[in-house]
């Protein structure tokens, strides 16, 4: 029997980088954070310590930095001329990933208008972007986080099984909320990213909000079947999506009614943990696999 090394990556998580264009008195802003990751030679580092191979995480934030000099575009497009420079960079290099989350931010308006240069971030939703490069292919996963949607009705769950420790009501009316994330592979590398990342969310919000829901895994399937419909070019949709729960509070103790059908205001409690995962892929038969591009990225199984 032999001890051997197994596949091994390394690289600088997180790199925060802020990107302003002041070309204009209207400012643009670009806010990331970005993660790379080189595959390749390395077994002697690993085994015997000698860093002749080595790439320094600090050269490539130094390479992310230098990048945005040049201007960063859609997250999609950034991650891209990363990937292909890095991958290229020695020939020990086989493969480069880099991971971009892009954070959003809108103008203050004042007196109705928009600010040249005055900025909010709203709310937590992250725009995602995972490029690898393995040889001659490249993959694309672009995506989103944290997009917080609910629905105060439309929604139902009744006909599971029963056991022993079932105490859950069967319901034909709830509030479904849920915190979406999406990734969403390309079949190739050549796209209008920006077009169709918010064709993609668009079509996520609107199949949530017009699907009647008789269970989070089917509003999932539809929310995924609707993006292969509306993006041809997308190979595969793989989402996770927890169960933000809301329960009717019972307020019985305080001689109140509290019913749906029979109470124009109904009050609930959001319960944040435990919650139900659901989680999934909806994809083309047609279209060959590339686990590669999924290699490293949270919840993409």
């Amino acid at each position: 029997m032999a001890i051997v090394l197994g596949p091994n990556q390394y690289g600088k998580a997180e790199v925060r980088v802020v990107a302003v264009d002041r070309s204009s008195p209207r400012h643009e802003l670009v806010d990331l954070n970005v993660s790379t990751s080189l595959r390749g030679d390395f077994a002697a580092a690993h085994t015997r310590g000698d860093n002749a191979h080595v790439l320094t995480t600090d050269a490539q934030k130094n390479t992310v930095f230098a990048f945005a000099r040049d201007g960063v575009g859609s997250p999609e497009a950034f991650g891209l001329r990363l990937a292909r420079h890095l991958a290229a960079s020695y020939d020990w290099i086989t493969g480069a990933r880099v991971a971009v989350e892009s954070y959003g931010w809108e103008r203050i308006a004042v007196g109705g208008r928009p600010h040249d240069h005055a900025f909010r971030r709203p709310g937590g939703e992250v725009r995602t972007a995972v490029v690898t490069a393995d040889g001659d292919d490249l993959h694309v996963l672009a995506g989103l986080a944290d997009l917080v949607v609910l629905k105060t009705t439309g929604s139902e769950f009744w006909g599971f099984p029963r056991d022993r420790y079932t105490t859950l009501a069967e319901t034909r009316d709830r509030v479904l909320a849920t915190a979406v994330t999406a990734r969403w592979r390309y079949a190739s590398a050549d796209q209008d990213w920006d077009h169709d990342f918010s064709t993609v969310r668009a079509t996520l919000l609107e199949t949530f909000a017009a699907t009647h829901s008789l269970a989070l895994q089917q509003t999932l399937y539809a929310m995924g079947e609707a993006v292969l419909e509306a993006v041809p070019e997308v190979a595969e949709v793989r989402m996770s999506m927890p169960n933000r729960h809301h329960f009717l509070q019972d307020l019985s103790a305080y001689g109140l009614s509290n019913t749906p059908g029979e109470d124009e205001t109904l009050v609930y409690h959001a319960d944040d943990r435990p919650y139900g995962l659901i989680e999934g892929t909806v994809l083309r038969d047609d279209v060959p696999p590339a686990e590669v591009a999924w290699l490293g990225t949270p919840g993409s199984r």
